[in-house]
């Protein structure tokens, strides 16, 4: 291959890596991590932090940042390689995977948080209803926001079983992936 074919391909690696990242912005992912996942897909092997960092202009420990943050999503991980003894990492190939960690782990962290809000909320409301100086127009308002928070739990549960749904595969026999 040519100097101008190779340089034309380089080009075009990067422009698909910007349209990863770009993509990513677009589920709610940082750019800088959208790029990152589009520089190693693209390289097609894991890579080092300073590969990483060279690749990006970033420093080594913003490179690091990024990358935990990348496995916190569930995108991205450490992989071992016999002979290397830094660390690599590596992302999913598959599109639709990404896809799915991307938003299920988003998604279990919503779960989380508003589980612990549900309890706390619960708590104060149930301790004021048991407090007997309520007034009946309180005591109203008390009980609707105990049943509002029976709804709260049901869509998080919901949410639940959509996380199951995505995570088992089922959704592809109602979605296929086109082959």
């Amino acid at each position: 291959m040519d100097d101008q074919s190779l340089e034309k391909v380089t080009h075009a690696r990067k422009q698909f890596a910007e349209k990863i990242a770009d993509n990513m912005h677009t589920f709610g992912v940082s750019t800088t991590v959208g790029r990152v996942l589009g520089i190693i897909y693209m390289n097609r092997e894991p890579m080092t932090l300073d590969e990483l960092s060279e690749e990006t202009g970033m420093s080594k420990t913003r490179m690091s940042q990024v990358v935990r943050e990348m496995i916190d999503l569930n995108i991205a991980e450490k992989v071992f390689e016999k002979g290397v003894r830094k660390d690599l990492f590596n992302v999913e190939r598959d599109y639709y995977q990404t896809f799915i960690s991307l938003f299920t782990t988003n998604w279990r962290k919503a779960i989380n948080k508003n589980k612990m809000f549900e309890r706390k909320l619960k708590e104060d409301l149930v301790a004021l209803d048991e407090s007997n100086d309520l007034t009946a127009d309180v005591e109203q308002k008390v009980n609707e926001l105990l049943e509002e928070t029976k709804v709260w739990v049901e869509y998080y549960d919901w949410i639940s079983r959509l996380i199951e749904f995505f995570e088992s595969g089922e959704v592809f026999k109602h979605v296929p992936k086109h082959q």
